[in-house]
């Protein structure tokens, strides 16, 4: 019996803001081609849920309802907004300091 064959993906790591929390975990992205943008996969009209790995949530009131989990299906209508955290960022103000 022959395996599936692997495919090319990628993590990368976002920041998800809903009302109540302050997300930050993975996703899976395809490493180039179709759907490999994290724009496409988040205007993808198929999709109601964001599945995101290694999750850590923080509550936005300071309320200290932290929490942390390995999967997290966020549904898309309580996202505010998205933002890719670029380890290339942090790289640039290390190499700055």
């Amino acid at each position: 019996m022959m395996g599936m064959p692997a495919l090319d993906v990628r993590r990368e790591r976002i920041v998800v803001e809903t009302d109540r929390y302050r997300v930050e975990g993975d996703i899976t992205l395809p490493q180039e081609g179709y759907r490999s943008r994290l724009s496409d996969y988040l205007n993808r009209p198929d999709q109601e849920f964001l599945i995101l790995l290694n999750v850590e949530l923080n509550a936005l009131d300071g309320s200290g309802r932290d929490w942390g989990t390995p999967v997290l299906m966020l549904a898309r209508q309580h996202i505010r907004l998205v933002v890719p955290l670029l380890q290339s960022s942090v790289v640039m103000e290390q190499e700055n300091s």
